[in-house]
């Protein structure tokens, strides 16, 4: 609204009677604005802040204020500006590029202030004409086109208007992303990539080096702004943090400068990047130098990275070694003569030229002579001076980038008046296929043109525009070397492009890289040192993201790259190395026969069936014995086999679990065992029976259970188990099975049980054989002496139970080779105790008294109760 207002007040005409009885509309007021301007069939405008800075006059509000005057004389930008003088000069000339028509420009100085850019757009708008007596409106605008504004904000309030009217714009220095909507700017074009790009380049930047907690530093104008948002989401999108943020004041406030500075200083981030044009960054940098702020990598944007203000000796200790983005450099043949060609006029129009004379040779186009400034003493300019005698920006074209793209801009609107000249009546694209009329020019007509321009300049670049308006993405990476001189040098060290997916490519010359340190080393800037392999982060709480601590991965986690956020488990069959950053396969566990309780069990089961071999040869040598042939010596041989048996079914249990031995296994242990405990319990029933037999009343009682009757007991009783055995094995056989329930770490190689039924059908079938015996036994031990084996019976039957019982608990809850271990203790624990107490009494006597061992001294006790 505001704007609108002061268009009105300041452009309106005289009232509708006034105009009608005139014949014209007049000017009411005119800016007072430095330019250059030559004519033209067509007229392009262009805007350049060729000052660095505004002085506005205090306000009395009693007269009328004097109009600002800007101060501090940008050589570079003025170099840009007879650029475009010099491209148009350059088309002018050429045959093949608008043919018989000739460009003109008018070209205005914004002083880096809105205010100003605002008037010099609405200036170039409206013409410079005094009065206007063309009503119908006929003929070409005042200008088809504007090159600028090279800021953003500028950009973005003139183009909020002039593209109403849809004048193109085409700016070769305004790079903020918000300019790139085309329906809030639709006429709005530009030879710079977008914010977007540069900050995607930068993040690249910043990867490449592992930068990850930096500094930020932004202008407060749309540029800065929106540079710095988008930065820092794109940091957030790599999980990297921004130290500190901090705005460059508008009014160089110098509280607010040492405020940041003081920032700059605490904070830990040695990176600190600066969204910044030249002008709002200079305090800073000032006071910077005045500190001796020295330790800190600066990352410039392209706004500063060329800036010449900077490359002083004075700022080498501070800012040398700063990487910078910038736009791509060009060589444009033939502008280093037309710069030297440069005359000074009297006209008004050109009034830049005259101040850049002044500036460049330090004399004054006063006419009284002599002008005494302090001690400094201006000569009288003759405009015959030698510009080939000085050595500054003006005249240095061996870096040229943001005066190349106002080169690439002016060519842009230059092909696409071209391309609307060369239209043909009924093939144009407009309604009704309509070509625009070159006599009635309309601004909209020269941006659908301008749109579809494609071209390539002189040094090879190629021209165009995406469908935003945006130029193509790439930018040089450039490092700022200290010179011979003590000065500042800049030195192209990488190159960052647009590559697949939007993604920025960066490729970097590190050798050719300048580092301001004592290392001359990268610096490193991080919150926290990355995790090591074998470790994650921990985010510390209350802090950024970058803040954490590194944690150890559990058991079976690891992590196998620096900076892990999480730690990754292995499969099933792998865990973690001691150093916890690779998988190795897991440890697989049994019990084999070279592991020291392998070792041993193996040793006893072997001493153990060497010892009823022993048992057997002793038998064998008094088989005629009444000792061995009491009780029937045939059960007392098959006792001692199936004890062999029972030790030698331990060699199945140590080792390899094999198909066939986890099969075997309880096979052979349940069928021993119940031929064992078979003859155990037959031989307590011949003792119950004998005892029987030696009464009167009992004398046949050995008809009925002699020898065959004690065979087919034991042959009935073990048929039993083998049945329970071959029914187990064919419904549900046990399986090799690699167990990681037990011990995570390890894999418990073990054999399956197959079916809990079968086997717990054979252990029940073994416990009741034993209660049986050792309920008989127990019953028959106070039988006279020399039926006292049913003692040593019940005593056997004791030791047995008493292990078996205990084996259930301890088997339950030992893991691994251990549970294997115990089954196979409480084998041989129980065979032992078997053999001990049965066997032993009688080998005592047979070797160590061999007098008892006869039939009188086995029968002297009953003798003598007699």
């Amino acid at each position: 609204m505001w704007t609108t207002l002061y268009i009105f007040l300041l452009f309106r005409c005289f009232s509708s009677e006034s105009a009608l009885r005139s014949g014209s509309c007049q000017l009411q007021g005119r800016f007072k604005l430095e330019g250059m301007y030559q004519d033209g069939d067509f007229i392009l405008g262009g805007l350049f802040h060729v000052h660095f800075f505004t002085v506005f006059p205090e306000l009395s509000f009693q007269t009328e204020p004097e109009p600002p005057y800007c101060e501090k004389f940008n050589i570079e930008i003025f170099q840009q500006a007879q650029t475009m003088a010099f491209a148009v000069d350059e088309i002018n000339r050429n045959p093949n590029l608008l043919p018989n028509i000739t460009l003109g420009y008018h070209l205005y100085d914004n002083c880096v202030r809105l205010g100003i850019a605002f008037r010099a757009a609405i200036s170039l708008a409206s013409g410079t004409e005094e009065s206007f007596s063309n009503l119908n409106c006929t003929g070409p605008p005042p200008v088809i086109g504007i090159v600028g504004d090279p800021s953003s904000t500028p950009s973005i309030a003139i183009s909020n208007i002039l593209g109403l009217f849809r004048v193109p714009i085409v700016s070769h220095y305004a790079t903020c992303s918000c300019l790139s909507d085309r329906k809030k700017y639709p006429s709005f074009f530009r030879t710079i990539p977008s914010d977007a790009f540069q900050v995607r380049a930068m993040i690249q930047i910043l990867r490449y080096f592992g930068w990850t907690w930096v500094g930020l530093i932004y202008s407060d104008d749309d540029y800065g702004i929106y540079a710095a948002q988008s930065f820092q989401q794109e940091m957030l999108l790599f999980g990297y943090c921004v130290a500190f943020s901090a705005i460059l004041p508008h009014d160089n406030n110098h509280r607010d400068i040492q405020r940041i500075t003081a920032i700059i200083q605490a904070s830990t981030a040695r990176v600190v990047v600066v969204f910044s044009t030249s002008s709002f960054l200079i305090p800073l940098m000032e006071e910077v130098v005045v500190q001796n702020m020295t330790g800190r990598q600066w990352i410039a944007s392209e706004a500063w990275t060329t800036s010449p203000v900077y490359h002083t000796p004075r700022f080498l200790p501070i800012l040398g070694g700063t990487l910078g983005i910038a736009i791509r450099r060009g060589e444009i043949e033939g502008l280093h003569d037309f710069l030297l060609r440069l005359i000074p006029s009297n006209d008004k129009k050109n009034s830049i030229i005259r101040i850049f004379w002044e500036n460049i040779f330090g004399c004054s186009f006063e006419k009284w002579g002599t002008e005494t400034f302090g001690e400094q003493v201006k000569n009288i300019c003759t405009g015959q001076e030698d510009l080939s005698t000085t050595d500054t920006p003006y005249t240095d074209v061996s870096g040229l980038r943001a005066a190349y793209n106002v080169y690439k801009a002016v060519y842009a609107l230059a092909h696409g008046l071209h391309d609307l000249m060369q239209c043909e009546e009924g093939r144009g694209p407009f309604n009704g296929n309509s070509c625009a009329e070159t006599t009635n020019l309309k601004p909209w007509q020269l941006v659908h043109y301008l749109q579809n321009v494609n071209f390539t300049t002189g040094f090879g670049d190629q021209v165009s525009f995406d469908k935003n308006g945006d130029a193509l993405p790439i930018y040089d990476v450039l490092n700022w070397h200290p010179s011979t001189d003590g000065s500042i040098k800049l030195h192209t060290v990488g190159l960052v492009n647009k590559g697949a997916a939007m993604e920025m490519v960066l490729t970097l010359d590190d050798d050719a890289i300048y580092w301001n340190f004592e290392t001359r080393k990268p610096p490193q800037s991080v919150c926290s040192e990355s995790c090591p392999p074998g470790t994650r982060q921990a985010r510390r709480k209350g802090l950024p993201v970058c803040c954490f601590d590194c944690l150890p991965c559990g058991e079976g986690e690891i992590s196998n790259a620096t900076g892990a956020i999480e730690c990754t488990v292995c499969p099933d069959e792998f865990w973690s190395n001691p150093e916890k950053d690779q998988c190795v396969p897991k440890e697989v566990e049994f019990l084999s026969y070279e592991d020291p309780l392998g070792i041993s069990l193996t040793t006893a089961s072997l001493l153990g069936t060497c010892f009823c071999a022993l048992v057997m040869i002793i038998f064998a040598l008094h088989r005629n014995t009444p000792i061995v042939r009491a009780n029937n010596s045939e059960l007392s041989f098959l006792l001692l086999l199936s004890l062999k048996m029972c030790f030698l079914c331990v060699l199945l249990f140590i080792g390899r679990p094999q198909l066939w031995t986890c099969q075997l296994r309880h096979a052979v242990f349940g069928i021993s065992f119940v031929l064992c405990i078979s003859s155990i319990l037959v031989k307590t029933m011949v003792v119950i029976a004998v005892f029987k037999a030696s009464r009167p009343e009992g004398k046949g009682a050995m008809k009925w259970f002699g020898a065959t009757q004690q065979r087919c007991t034991v042959l009935v009783l073990t048929a039993l188990q083998v049945v329970i055995c071959v029914v187990w094995l064919l419904t549900a056989s046990p399986t090799p099975h690699k167990n990681n329930q037990y011990i995570r770490s390890k894999i418990v190689y073990e054999c399956a049980i197959g079916s809990v039924a079968g086997f717990s059908l054979l252990l029940g079938y073994i416990g009741l054989l034993a209660a049986i015996s050792f309920l008989l036994a127990f019953l028959a031990r106070n039988l006279p002496d020399n039926f006292n084996e049913a003692k040593f019976i019940t005593f056997s039957m004791l030791i047995f139970c008493a292990v078996w019982i205990a084996f259930v608990p301890a088997y339950v809850s030992s893991p691994g080779k251990y549970a294997v271990a115990v089954e196979i203790f409480a084998i041989l624990a129980s065979s032992f105790g078997l053999l001990v107490a049965i066997f032993a009494p009688k080998c005592y006597i047979i070797l160590l008294h061999p007098e008892r061992n006869t039939r009188n001294a086995i029968m002297g006790r009953e003798m003598q109760n007699k």
